[in-house]
């Protein structure tokens, strides 16, 4: 903040008092969510609920005992934290949950996982001041995310101070720390205050009796067809419980489908982007499907990719981004764009008008010919979208 002219000086934090704002603004959301359902006429019972069968449901509330007989049944049980055998939780070890309620910053926390949970909350927890070490088994932070996207995120990592081992996992919990084992077979202990795991989560079947539908699964995760539809008439699944992605607006759009098959509508499943966001410093998201990525086995020698750095682009400079990209891919003969993916502080915000443009089938004209606004990082959507048109036509030119 030199650079802009301003100093600060005993800067702290109050973790107690962030969380306490936290909470408001939750407990905000969550009051909105209610005024919804009372102007939807929608009955809500707080309490527990076991399936009886597909068309009856115990619900044990404050007030008692309530029998609900019900034509459509739609299972929305979300999933939960990954334990390790070594790490329960408990006593130190945080899940994700544990961890947004934390009311201190740990003098040295330990992140098992560097997807995009751990990274998330262990970046926050660096720049609050705690010292943070990373695990993950594999190569590299982000694995499930596009190299080149991942390499600016790991600079920042790097700048912070976080320890990151890769090719490692935990073994056990020690006194005051973690022992961890290295993929020669070396171990190594680590110190640490409190412990944070985040290696996966699973869906939510067990524990209110869904076992008794007998419904198939997938993974251990509900299976549907692309009405939401499980293998048991009438019951529906949606959201964390019918496995991977487990993205809150999934579960939001899956919610929506499924109340409209039950209306009687004729929908179906037929979404062309999934957007994923990792909220780290700096942000990466990715929208689309590249063919020939991740072994999908699409043509991939049709494509041609546009990119465009940050570093030319004026909003990104005065946000101190200089590293970060967006990156177009589309079909090199059609023109239709079939992935979009950026990183760069703020990036998310793009994630929406990307997501917007692959559902609506648009194509590299399209986008070079809408008019976005100056100064702004969408500039660099269109930087990205013009050089790949320029791409396309050098491939023509040469015949391919």
């Amino acid at each position: 903040m030199r650079d802009l002219g301003i100093t600060v000086d005993h800067a702290r934090i109050d973790l107690s008092a962030t969380m306490r704002w936290k909470d408001a603004i939750v407990g905000r959301l969550r009051d909105g969510v209610a005024a919804l359902l009372a102007r939807g006429q929608v009955d809500v019972i707080r309490g527990t609920a076991e399936v009886i069968d597909a068309h009856t449901i115990r619900a044990t509330s404050a007030d008692g005992t309530h029998t609900l007989t019900t034509g459509s049944l739609i299972v929305a049980t979300g999933s939960h934290p990954v334990e390790l055998p070594g790490l329960p939780f408990g006593d130190g070890v945080l899940s994700s949950t544990d961890a947004l309620a934390l009311v201190a910053v740990p003098d040295r926390l330990v992140v098992v996982g560097a997807g995009y949970i751990g990274l998330e909350l262990g970046t926050a927890m660096r720049k609050l001041g705690s010292e943070v070490a990373v695990i993950e088994k594999a190569p590299r932070i982000l694995p499930l995310f596009p190299s080149a996207l991942v390499r600016p995120v790991t600079r920042r990592v790097e700048q912070l101070g976080i320890a990151v081992h890769l090719g490692t996992v935990a073994v056990e919990r020690g006194q005051g720390s973690i022992v961890i084992q290295r993929g020669d077979g070396g171990r190594q202990e680590l110190a640490a205050d409190a412990i944070l795991v985040t290696v996966g989560r699973r869906p939510t079947v067990e524990g209110f009796g869904l076992e008794r539908l007998e419904l198939k699964l997938d993974g251990g995760a509900i299976a549907i067809d692309d009405q939401c539809r499980t293998s048991a008439p009438g019951v529906y699944a949606v959201g964390d419980a019918t496995g991977e992605p487990m993205l809150a607006h999934r579960g939001i759009a899956q919610g929506q489908l499924a109340a409209d098959v039950i209306a009687g509508k004729d929908r179906v499943w037929d979404h062309r982007a999934m957007p994923a966001v990792c909220f780290t410093d700096p942000e990466v998201f990715s929208v689309g499907t590249e063919p020939g990525a991740g072994g999908d086995p699409g043509d991939a020698s049709r494509l041609v990719e546009g990119v465009a750095p940050f570093r030319a682009n004026g909003r990104a400079l005065t946000l101190g981004e200089g590293s970060g990209f967006i990156r177009v891919v589309a079909d090199g003969r059609s023109g239709a764009v079939m992935c979009i993916q950026g990183v760069g502080k703020g990036v998310s915000e793009l994630a929406a008008p990307a997501s917007y443009a692959i559902e609506f089938g648009a194509t590299l004209d399209d986008l070079e010919a809408s008019i976005v606004p100056h100064p702004a990082l969408g500039e660099a959507l269109t930087d990205a979208v013009v050089n790949a048109i320029r791409r396309a036509a050098e491939r023509r030119a040469e015949g391919a």
